[in-house]
């Protein structure tokens, strides 16, 4: 006979009588698994914030910083983009995308990720590209 699981295990049942739905991974650990999966990547504590690096070697560079209230009471990951992006997602976005300090004028754009909701899909297009400007 298969042993029941604990009450306490179970998740509560809803006002209709379903379980809840799981709870939404948290922004942090989705960029995370969405930068580790790429190539040659580590990921580091930079200037106090998790840092995802690529490359290998004397090749190393950073892709991805991410900005938990550092400047701003905002959620958000840097990155760096191909020349003109920055500009376009901005104006197309002004809500979601930013120019970064310290890195902004060399073309780097601003994601925040406390928007809702976040479009992970287009997060994982700037990361991918991302990582290819600094390996390629």
């Amino acid at each position: 006979m298969a042993r029941q699981p604990r009450a306490a295990a179970r998740p509560a049942p809803a006002p209709g009588g379903e379980a809840p739905a799981p709870a939404a991974e948290p922004p942090v650990e989705r960029l995370r698994a969405v930068c580790l999966a790429l190539p040659e990547v580590a990921e580091r504590v930079s200037h106090g914030e998790p840092t995802w690096f690529a490359g290998a070697g004397r090749r190393v560079r950073v892709f991805v910083m991410l900005a938990d209230h550092h400047h701003d009471d905002r959620l958000a990951f840097w990155c760096p983009a191909p020349a003109g992006a920055q500009e376009s997602l901005i104006a197309e976005d002004p809500a979601r995308f930013f120019r970064p300090p310290y890195v902004g004028h060399r073309g780097w754009i601003g994601v925040h990720l406390d928007v809702s909701p976040v479009d992970w899909a287009r997060v994982e297009d700037l990361v991918a590209e991302a990582h290819a400007l600094v390996t390629g």
